[in-house]
């Protein structure tokens, strides 16, 4: 839990309030949502903060996204994973696979699948 102290966790809108966020403690949460652009969304969410990003981000919106953040650490938990994964540390961040147990999408990737994060020095297929 202390490695997490001020990190950033991105999840699905499912796992708030649930035993899986629990096990981080105390946090701020907030909603990233097209639907942030609309008056009160923020406050029927019931969410700390609300930041308007579409979830239907195609490549370039998402590498822009990540940039932005200035984050040097990347967990990458669905989608094209292992694409993904491999192209950030191309540029040299420190890129992950992290499997959630809020995976109900079919992916055929398998790195999606995994049971644990990989670490920078690992593979990626």
């Amino acid at each position: 839990r202390s490695s997490l102290r001020q990190a950033l966790i991105l999840a699905p809108p499912s796992a708030g309030g649930s035993s899986w966020m629990k096990r981080f403690g105390e946090y701020s949460d907030a909603f990233a949502s097209g639907w942030m652009m609309l008056r009160g969304t923020r406050r029927r969410r019931g969410v700390d903060r609300g930041f308007v990003l579409s979830d239907h981000a195609d490549w370039p919106g998402l590498l822009w996204a990540i940039e932005q953040t200035g984050a040097e650490r990347v967990m990458v938990t669905h989608g094209s994973v292992g694409i993904l994964v491999r192209y950030l540390r191309e540029l040299g961040l420190d890129a992950q696979g992290f499997s959630t147990e809020y995976g109900d999408e079919e992916d055929s990737n398998p790195t999606a699948a995994e049971p644990e994060a990989t670490t920078a020095g690992e593979a990626q297929s």
